[in-house]
């Protein structure tokens, strides 16, 4: 099962997207590129477009200008389950789980698109679909076994502390088998021990699976630890691009941040 970890080449390319909400302007003329297998980290402050990135890539939002191509094909209008059959899976800053099923339930949602039988077959849990059953559930059983998650596995997501949770998210997001997964804030709320475990992971997933990662994260010393690029947005506008040391020494982003960190 392990890729190991081959940089490739460009899978997914911004180019020149601008996206406004009324007469306001979140995002504007924005290039970047995420290359396979790579973790491309978005930085700036808050209110910098960064959110609003994310969900143009996964088709949440429409860019009014720009082209995104994916595997060299372009991209006018993707909503979000064609994103995701495409391939790209998501997190979120508040954890959008089904807090009153079992962990093992809330993964199970995640193989949801993989499911071929149709929905009568399911009821009747006949045949094709008690096998197709069987073998989604192997697949949520490894997710399990690679988060250290089997003793949490029937319990009820709502009574988790929040670390758990977000692990929890995430594995939901593995069990779709993501060719890109998204993280919007992974850390957010954590302490520094759940922070460590969460890197640990996110490293992991990006090493076992050859998982391509794209993640917005504030804590800077985590960005700079396990990101391979770094693109950092200010005002909805790009400011820097580059290897975490280019970016950690360019002096607009010093700009952006100096008083923020403060």
């Amino acid at each position: 099962m392990s890729n190991g970890r081959q940089i490739g080449e460009v899978i997914l390319d911004l180019q020149n997207i601008s996206l406004r909400f009324g007469g306001v302007k979140a995002l504007t003329d924005i290039s970047f590129d995420v290359r396979e297998h790579e973790i491309r980290a978005i930085i700036g402050p808050n209110g910098a477009g960064k959110s609003s990135m994310l969900n143009v890539i996964n088709g949440v939002y429409r860019p009014q200008e720009g082209t995104i191509v994916f595997r060299g094909k372009k991209r006018h209008d993707m909503d979000t389950h064609e994103a995701a059959e495409a391939g790209f899976a998501r997190t979120f800053q508040n954890i959008a789980l089904f807090k009153g099923m079992s962990v093992l339930d809330n993964l199970m949602t995640g193989r949801n698109l993989k499911m071929k039988s149709n929905f009568l077959l399911q009821a009747l849990y006949w045949g094709p679909a008690q096998r197709e059953e069987l073998a989604h559930r192997r697949k949520v059983e490894e997710v399990i076994d690679f988060l250290e998650i089997e003793h949490i596995r029937k319990t009820p997501v709502g009574r988790l502390p929040y670390g758990l949770q977000k692990r929890v998210e995430l594995g939901r997001a593995l069990a779709a088998e993501p060719k890109v997964l998204l993280l919007d804030e992974p850390m957010a709320g954590m302490n520094v021990e759940e922070k460590q475990d969460m890197c640990r992971f996110v490293l992991d997933v990006n090493d076992h699976f050859g998982t391509t990662i794209v993640l917005i994260e504030h804590d800077m010393a985590v960005v700079m630890d396990i990101s391979d690029r770094v693109v950092v947005l200010d005002y909805g506008k790009k400011i820097a691009d580059g290897t975490p040391d280019e970016v950690r020494n360019n002096e607009d982003v010093i700009k952006a941040y100096l008083g923020v960190a403060h």
